[in-house]
C-alpha cells in the first residue's frame, strides 16, 4: 500500500449524487494518499444509487461519513474540523477533479513555509493557469505567494490553529459568500500566515445542480439567502460606521446594475427585496453574535 500524508480531508456536499461520487473516487486515487477522507453529508436522502456507494465506501473504512440535520457550508466544516484525525485539514468542493498530486502539495507547502493556511489552485471551467501576481492575482496563478484569503472549495489549515480561532463562524447562512474572508482576517489577526500553493490545483466542474446553487440563481430570486452572507461579513469586518454603510450601499447598488437587469428590469423589484431582506437578516445575525466551534459536536456519523 503507498503512504498516506498526515492530511484529512473534508468535503462538505449538498444534493449531490453522481458527481459527489465522481469527486471521492478521484480523491481516493491520489498518490500520496489522505490518511482520512471525511464526508461532511447535508443531503437528507441521496439517489439510491449514491447512497449505496456512500455506505459501502464507510464500510470499507474509506471515508468518515457525517450526516448533518441542515444545510449549512460552515456548520458540515466545523463538523468536519472536529471529526478530522489529522494535524492538516483539507477542505474541497463536492464537485472537482484534483491533481494527481493535491495531497502532496498541501502537505509539502504546510512543511516547507510553516504557514497556517494554504490556499490552492482553482481552474474554473475554461481557465488555464497563468502568472498572475499583486493586483492581477487570481486563483488561477501559476506562482507562489503570500495571500490575504482563499478559496473555500481548495485550501487547507493546520488543524490545531483552526480549532483554536474558533473554527468558521456558523451566521454565515444561506449561500454562505464571504465565510472564507471573515475567517481569513481573523486567522490574520490571530498571526497566522496564508500562502497560495500553485502545486495544489483543482478543476472545478461547477455542477448545475446541488451546492449553493440549491438556493437559486441570485438574479433571478426574491429570496435573501444570496445576499445575506456578505452584509454579515461587511457588519462585522468594517468597525468604522460611516465606511461600513458606504460598502453596504455600493453593494446594494451593484446588485442591481448588471447587464441582467438592464436586459430585464422587471427583475430589479425582485432583486432589491432580496439585497434589503438579506440586510435585515444580517443585521439580526450581528446582533446575537458570532457562532463559531461547538455548535456542530451533535453531528452524527451515518
Amino acid at each position: 500500500m503507498s503512504a498516506s500524508a498526515p492530511v484529512s480531508i473534508v468535503v462538505p456536499t449538498y444534493s449531490r449524487d453522481e458527481v459527489l461520487v465522481a469527486t471521492l473516487r478521484a480523491l481516493l486515487a491520489l498518490e500520496p494518499a489522505a490518511a482520512q477522507i471525511v464526508v461532511a453529508d447535508q443531503t437528507p436522502r441521496h439517489a439510491e444509487a449514491t447512497e449505496r456507494v456512500l455506505a459501502a465506501l464507510r464500510e470499507e473504512g474509506r471515508i468518515d461519513w457525517l450526516r448533518l440535520p441542515a444545510p449549512s457550508i460552515p456548520a458540515a466544516m466545523n463538523a468536519g474540523l472536529l471529526a478530522a484525525r489529522e494535524a492538516i485539514v483539507l477542505f474541497l468542493d463536492d464537485d472537482v477533479a484534483p491533481s494527481p498530486g493535491l495531497v502532496g502539495a498541501h502537505a509539502g507547502a504546510h512543511a516547507a513555509g510553516g504557514a497556517e493556511i494554504v490556499a490552492g489552485q482553482v481552474l474554473q471551467p475554461g481557465e488555464e493557469p497563468a502568472p498572475l501576481v499583486g493586483d492581477s492575482f487570481g486563483f488561477r496563478s501559476s506562482l507562489a505567494q503570500p495571500v490575504a484569503e482563499f478559496m473555500g472549495g481548495n485550501f487547507s489549515i493546520s488543524r490545531p490553529f483552526a480549532r483554536s480561532i474558533g473554527g468558521f463562524d456558523e451566521n454565515f447562512v444561506g449561500a454562505a459568500y464571504r465565510f472564507e474572508a471573515e475567517l481569513a482576517a481573523r486567522a490574520r489577526s490571530a498571526g497566522g500566515r496564508l500562502v497560495f500553493s500553485p502545486a495544489a490545483s483543482v478543476r472545478h466542474l461547477r455542477a448545475a445542480r446541488g451546492g449553493t446553487r440549491a438556493w437559486g440563481d441570485h438574479l433571478r430570486t426574491a429570496r435573501p439567502h444570496h445576499a445575506v452572507g456578505e452584509y454579515y461579513y461587511l457588519l462585522v469586518s468594517e468597525p468604522r460606521a460611516g465606511a461600513r454603510w458606504r460598502r453596504i450601499l455600493a453593494r446594494l447598488v451593484r446588485a442591481v446594475r448588471t447587464r441582467h437587469h438592464l436586459l430585464h428590469p422587471w427583475w430589479v423589484p425582485a432583486t432589491l427585496a432580496a439585497e434589503l431582506r438579506g440586510l435585515a437578516w444580517a443585521r439580526r445575525l450581528r446582533r446575537v453574535g458570532p457562532r463559531r466551534l461547538g455548535l456542530a459536536e451533535g453531528a452524527g456519523v451515518g
